[in-house]
Formats: structure tokens, C-alpha cells, sequence
């Protein structure tokens, strides 16, 4: 082990997880596990669904690489454990965390703050559907609040369905979010530190209803543009803007911000992940690879910001 490998002592890769996210958690950290034993670092997997957190002490671990997912490893939960073991971890803290799982609070929040958020209504089991429905115009989104990775959400494009897309939702969340459609690309920013990475533009198969689980991680054929193809004045507006969203809800060391661009050319934040995939579909490595970053210069930059 060379010398700059030596400051990090022994580091635990937490992945895995009991969320929903659990089989994209188990390949992010397995790409980080590898990248950074590749780099001398004594790295090991860490997975808190089959290992108590006194593990993390007995073990003499010394800090801890977060490649969770979902609830309780991205919500501010497993972030509040790792505090109170005085234990030095990537990403955001309790309260970015938390607030980045909650996609109805984030949008609160960055309306209040005067940041560009598409219109949306709280649903539950009581709401007038149809009201709703005529209220924000078709197609509309439905998702949980507080899920990721696009589980449990679907488009409502026909009169009288957004009932039905309520309940799906609900089987994963009682907080769900009908959101106003965007009629426009979607973006995507990573955020390295202090700064924003180059825009990602998805552009999944046209037979793909959105950008959904499936064009995430199952297809290939989804497309991702990076270069976005943006004059450079909008692609610097848009990195800045969620840059501002990233601060906004006390985002730190790293994450994502999607965005949504409208046909005049307007963003609208979508949410905020505290907690990006890492797989080889995965974003914020393609965004870096594109500002000259390999994954494991990435990993290990990720890694760096537990020593500040």
C-alpha cells in the first residue's frame, strides 16, 4: 500500500441495504470496492442488512464509503448512525439526506427559495382525482415522494387514470407527488465538490413511456448525450442552477440534480440524489469521464473529501 493510500485507513464499502434500491446498491458498491482496492486502498465490502453497525468499531474501520440507495442508507438515517459512531463518511449529512429523499419537502423548499420547480398536488386516498387531473393538465407524473431509481412511478396520459396511478405509487409510499409533465429533454448534473459537472442529456427509446427503471438499468438503448448539445451559455445556467439546488438543501462532497427543460427552453428542478448510482449505466461517472475524470480518479476523489 503506497503512502497516499495509507491515510485512509481500512474503509468499509456500505451497500446493499434493505431498500428498495437494494440490487443497484449491491452493483454501485461493487464498482467502488473494486476501483479503490485497484488504488492500494484497504477497502471492504460492507453491507448493513447482514452486519451489525458495531461492526464498523470492533472492525477498526476508519471511514465509510456510502454506495446506498433508498431509505435508511440515503435518507439521513444510516447518515445519523455513522455520526453518532464518530464515523467519517462520503456525501451529504443528516439533514441534506433527508431532505433529498423527500421530494415534496425539496420542491417546497426551492419554490420558497424562488429556484424553478414544476407545479404539483399531494395525493392520497380521499383526493379528488379528476379535480386534480383538470388542476395540473395531461399527462402528469406520479411517483412516491420518497423513493428512487423511478420505482412506483408511472405517466398518466388518459382522463380518469391518475386514481389508479395513485395506488401504485402508494404500495411504495403513503406520500405521493402528482407532478405537472414537462414537455421537453431531461437533464441530468453531477456535483463533485464545489462544482458542476457537464449535463447529461437522457434520451431513452422511443417506446419508452419515460426515463424509468427499465432505461435506467435494464436497456440499452437508451441514449445519454454529454455533450448536451446546449449553446454554452445554457449549459453554464443550467450546472449553476443545480448547483444552487444542491446548496439549497445542504448538499455536500458529491450527488445529482435532474432537470427538466421546456420547449421555450425553461429548466424546472426535478430532485435531488444525495446518493448517485455508480453502476456502468450510471450517470455522474459518464459525467465525469467527460470532464476527465476516470472512475477510479472519481471514486477516490469522492473518498478524499472523508479527510476534510
Amino acid at each position: 500500500m503506497n503512502a497516499s493510500a495509507k491515510q485512509f485507513g481500512k474503509v468499509a464499502v456500505m451497500l446493499g441495504g434493505t431498500s428498495a434500491e437494494r440490487p443497484v446498491s449491491l452493483n454501485s458498491g461493487a464498482a467502488v470496492l473494486v476501483a479503490l482496492q485497484r488504488q492500494g486502498i484497504d477497502a471492504h465490502a460492507f453491507d448493513p442488512a447482514t452486519r451489525n453497525l458495531g461492526d464498523l468499531i470492533s472492525g477498526e474501520f476508519d471511514r465509510v464509503f456510502i454506495s446506498l440507495h433508498g431509505r435508511l442508507g440515503e435518507d439521513g438515517c444510516m447518515q445519523g448512525a455513522l455520526e453518532v459512531l464518530g464515523m467519517p463518511y462520503t456525501g451529504s449529512g443528516v439533514m441534506a439526506s433527508a431532505l433529498g429523499m423527500d421530494k415534496w419537502r425539496t420542491k417546497l423548499l426551492w419554490r420558497a427559495a424562488g429556484l424553478p420547480t414544476a407545479d404539483w398536488a399531494m395525493l392520497n386516498a380521499d383526493s379528488d382525482f379528476a379535480a386534480v387531473e383538470k388542476q395540473l393538465g395531461l399527462p402528469i407524473f406520479v411517483k412516491p415522494a420518497r423513493e428512487g431509481s423511478s420505482i412506483g412511478m408511472s405517466k398518466v396520459t388518459v382522463a380518469g387514470t391518475l386514481q389508479a396511478a395513485y395506488e401504485t405509487a402508494a404500495e411504495h409510499d403513503p406520500l405521493v407527488l402528482a407532478e405537472t409533465f414537462i414537455d421537453g429533454p431531461e437533464f441530468t448534473v453531477g456535483i463533485l465538490g464545489d462544482r458542476a459537472l457537464p449535463l447529461i442529456r437522457l434520451e431513452p427509446a422511443k417506446d419508452a413511456a419515460f426515463y424509468d427503471f427499465d432505461a435506467k438499468y435494464l436497456r440499452n438503448d437508451t441514449q445519454y448525450h454529454c455533450p448536451a448539445g446546449l449553446p454554452e451559455a445554457d449549459e453554464q445556467a443550467m450546472r449553476q442552477l443545480a448547483l444552487d439546488a444542491f446548496r439549497l438543501v445542504g448538499g455536500r462532497g458529491w450527488g445529482r440534480v435532474d432537470v427538466m427543460r421546456d420547449s421555450l427552453g425553461n429548466p424546472y428542478l426535478l430532485e435531488v440524489n444525495t446518493s448517485p448510482g455508480m453502476t456502468d449505466h450510471s450517470l455522474v461517472p459518464m459525467a465525469a469521464r467527460v470532464a476527465g475524470l476516470d472512475f477510479d480518479t472519481l471514486c477516490l476523489t469522492i473518498l478524499e473529501q472523508t479527510l476534510a
